[in-house]
């Protein structure tokens, strides 16, 4: 009896780890900022942003997440900064941990899927992404 409760044990946590890297992936690529909620619940809805966020995670864990301004054409303008970033699973929590030359620091993911991700800073600033879709002008 005992085996088979280890057994299931090990299936559940193994299984929910499984699952979690796999939503990881869905990280890749063009993000927006849809809303900010600050610590108070107060929300802070953008409608438009200047800038977007895009992310690189390989299977390693590791990559990058780099400032971008779309531009009328299609095509980015960016500056060659990039923000370091690590995705460490720790006590059922993803956590980001990133490094510049100037600082470091943690964030933790609260959602992530195909279609938006949320993440919470240190100072309890949670911002909800959706994916970048370009505007078209007719």
């Amino acid at each position: 009896m005992k085996k088979i409760i280890a057994l299931l044990l090990l299936m559940v946590v193994f299984g929910c780890a499984d699952n979690l890297e796999d939503n990881i992936s869905y990280m890749n690529g063009y993000w927006e900022i849809k809303e900010v909620t600050l610590a108070d619940c107060s929300k802070r809805e953008y409608t438009f942003s200047e800038t977007i966020d895009f992310f690189e995670v390989n299977d390693s864990l590791i990559g990058f997440r780099k400032k971008m301004k779309p531009n009328f054409d299609g095509t980015f303008s960016t500056s060659e900064n990039a923000e370091a970033l690590q995705i460490k699973i720790e006590n059922d929590s993803l956590n980001i941990y990133y490094s510049t030359p100037y600082s470091k620091w943690k964030e933790t993911i609260l959602d992530v899927s195909e279609d938006q991700i949320v993440i919470q800073n240190q100072a309890k600033l949670r911002y909800t992404y959706k994916r970048y879709e370009p505007l078209e002008l007719n």
